[in-house]
């Protein structure tokens, strides 16, 4: 998708934001959930700020600037985001042995020194940061300084999935912008113009976030993996130990990913316990009948709760092979049997 274009859910919000650049923040944090196209809807603000014929929020595409930002290098523009984020952006891209997932301060001190430096169309300066909860304490306090020195003319866009866990000293020197999720039918209209076959099936898969639906269907076959189906198959034959024998297969999964497939699967059988239908994975709905007929509604909630726990140390597991059998030997002993 080129930099200069929204998401057709996004243009109206667009047009509205960048109606007045001549009283504009020179810190804007964007935010909203994951997989609903932040990033994308920052490179095309950006595009826009530097045209130099823009209009309704849109950058022309023809002038100087444009194809500038189109060709990915434009002088007046910067990102800047952890290098593990630049290797699937760009795999050729030169990082160091073991890439970053942290925004470091050599950065931010980089940008520090380009904010002084002059502008080669006469007009804005923008930095585009994200995710903003990829800073560290040094990284998040060098960026702090930055805000707090605003540059005539230069604009920080800061994209975050959960901006309350930045600074507050950080959110209160930016204006912020909620990026809403689209409604299903945007989400649908879209992905079917991606020519993706069974699209109700990967957006419920992604939360409603269709920009996720269709990474994620880059990725796998199938909206949910194929351990996920076994597991619940044995599960509703009440034959609970045999899931222990899936822990190579979700081994091969980055923890922070299978924890959160297993996040909802418990809350599909949350709501299949209390006579609804499953809200992420729709095609397990007749096994999903079967296991929430058979587990108290408070059971169920409190195995979600506990996995929400581990989610939060799945960047640094101790022994990610010892997470998986303790977590699927708590499914296996939680009365799942018949």
């Amino acid at each position: 998708m080129s930099p200069l274009e929204y998401y057709p859910w996004q243009l109206a919000t667009a047009q509205q934001w960048l109606h007045d650049t001549q009283r504009f923040a020179h810190a804007w944090l964007l935010h909203g959930a994951p997989g609903i196209g932040k990033v994308q809807f920052a490179k095309a603000g950006a595009a826009a700020l530097l045209c130099e014929q823009p209009h309704a929020g849109q950058a022309c595409g023809q002038c100087t600037s444009c194809q500038w930002v189109r060709s990915g290098n434009h002088p007046d523009l910067r990102w800047i985001r952890p290098e593990t984020y630049q290797l699937e952006e760009d795999p050729e891209a030169v990082t160091t042995k073991s890439p970053s997932k942290h925004i470091r301060i050599e950065q931010l001190r980089t940008v520090a020194d380009w904010f002084h430096t002059a502008t080669h169309r006469g007009g804005f300066r923008v930095a585009v940061l994200y995710p903003a909860e990829s800073l560290n304490h040094v990284s998040a306090n060098a960026l702090l300084k930055i805000l707090e020195e605003p540059v005539a003319n230069t604009v920080f866009l800061l994209v975050s999935h959960n901006y309350e866990a930045l600074l507050p000293t950080i959110i209160s020197r930016c204006r912020r912008l909620g990026l809403v999720t689209p409604t299903t039918e945007q989400g649908l209209d879209w992905l079917k113009a991606q020519q993706l076959e069974q699209p109700e099936d990967w957006l419920a898969a992604a939360g409603g976030a269709p920009v996720a639906a269709w990474q994620l269907a880059q990725k796998q076959d199938q909206p949910y993996p194929v351990w996920l189906i076994t597991l619940t198959e044995h599960l509703a034959q009440g034959q609970p130990k045999a899931i222990i024998a899936l822990a190579d297969q979700i081994e091969a999964e980055p923890t922070a990913r299978w924890l959160d497939t297993l996040q909802r699967f418990y809350v599909d059988l949350q709501f299949c316990a209390q006579g609804l239908a499953p809200r992420y994975y729709p095609g397990l709905g007749k096994a999903y009948a079967q296991l929430g007929a058979r587990i108290p509604l408070n059971a169920i909630q409190q195995q979600w709760k506990w996995l929400a726990t581990q989610k939060k140390q799945a960047e640094h597991p101790l022994n990610a092979k010892l997470l998986i059998h303790t977590v699927l030997e708590r499914i296996a002993h939680h009365r799942f049997s018949s």
